[in-house]
């Protein structure tokens, strides 16, 4: 018998509102009432109000005095800027992961690249956000510096809500997969030239989609 980990109502309201965010149920520059988010998610204020002052630190939401929490919005200055620093700090991330990935990497990275042809095939847009998500990570895990991983969390993180946005059409789900799949073969191979070259394409696409969205 499996027991599912502790999760506390913080951590529970946390990921409710986030994924709300995320997926813009709660749209940019929407006010959100703390009352009203503790009525729909069934939880206290109490760990809603700690679950917001989290997300605030994430820049995922805005205390504005007189207006309460404000779903941060999306300003295309600010995305292209964020872009900017993803360009410079995951292509050196896939660079380093091509030397430094373990089997356990190589697997695992394989595992989402299988399931995500598999949620291509369902067009399950919330479950291939999650494995883009997924895989990043497990490009920083690969990376085996902490830092740098998680500076590429906090990026990625904040990144999602866009991906949403741009990423509505089967056409852009199947290129994203082969440019992770481009990414991954050339890990796989300890090409560290190919897998900087894949990433820096990978991110470049994004950078496209996300100006011809927004």
């Amino acid at each position: 018998m499996h027991l599912r980990p502790y999760r506390s109502l913080r951590d529970q309201a946390y990921d409710a509102i986030k994924d709300r965010i995320i997926t813009c149920e709660f749209k940019p520059g929407e006010c959100i009432n703390e009352a009203s988010v503790s009525a729909l998610l069934g939880l206290g204020r109490t760990p809603v109000h700690q679950a917001i002052d989290r997300l605030m630190l994430e820049e995922m939401v805005q205390v504005i005095p007189r207006k309460g929490v404000i779903v941060t919005p999306i300003i295309l200055q600010d995305i292209m800027q964020m872009i900017d620093i993803r360009m410079i700090n995951e292509t050196h991330c896939a660079r380093l992961a091509a030397v430094r990935a373990e089997d356990r990497h190589i697997k695992s990275l394989a595992n989402v690249l299988d399931r995500a042809g598999s949620a291509i095939g369902e067009r399950d847009i919330r479950e291939l956000m999650m494995l883009d998500r997924e895989f990043h990570q497990l490009l920083g895990s690969a990376s085996r510096n902490h830092e740098l991983a998680e500076v590429l969390r906090k990026l990625n993180e904040r990144s999602l809500r866009f991906w949403f946005i741009s990423f509505t059409t089967p056409d852009h789900h199947h290129s994203f997969q082969r440019q992770h799949e481009a990414v991954f073969d050339a890990i796989r191979r300890q090409d560290a030239d190919a897998a900087e070259g894949a990433m820096r394409e990978h991110i470049e696409a994004f950078r496209k989609s996300v100006a011809r969205h927004l």
